[in-house]
């Protein structure tokens, strides 16, 4: 599996032994991770702090994310599929889309290149967590 997935992954498990929901991300520019983050929602009590999000902030001001590479676990929401959008990052990478769809065809309308890994590993954590916490799922992706 390629390693920044797999740090991607271990944010999504910090996530959620700190009780919140298992998402993960990691930013990558010249091989080298400049920004990771997981879905702090719950945590912080702050409905914007998806992974993505969480990444971003953490990876700071950068000038350009032009060349760099968004990794999730989960296939981006519209709200972080915006913020790539937004940043002009060229290729985002995706742990899996089964559990949610996503804004995979938000991202390419926008020139986005997408890769959806569909991996078992991230199949399976969030699918347990939903079919464990269908509430507050369905709160984080606005179907409450």
């Amino acid at each position: 599996m390629d390693p920044f997935m797999q740090e991607a992954i271990a944010e999504a498990k910090r996530g959620l032994a700190e009780g919140g929901i298992p998402i993960g991300s990691v930013l990558v520019r010249d091989n080298t991770i400049i920004g990771r983050g997981h879905n702090r929602r719950v945590q912080e009590e702050d409905p914007v702090i998806h992974a993505e999000i969480d990444c971003f902030r953490n990876a700071g001001r950068i000038g350009t994310y032009r060349d760099s590479v968004l990794y999730s676990t989960l296939m981006p929401c519209y709200l972080c599929a915006g913020a790539a959008v937004q940043f002009g990052i060229k290729k985002v990478v995706a742990g899996e889309s089964r559990n949610f769809p996503g804004a995979r065809a938000f991202m390419e309308e926008h020139g986005i290149e997408v890769i959806d890994c569909a991996l078992p590993e991230c199949i399976e954590m969030m699918r347990t967590f939903i079919v464990k916490n269908p509430r507050l799922w369905n709160e984080d992706i606005g179907e409450l």
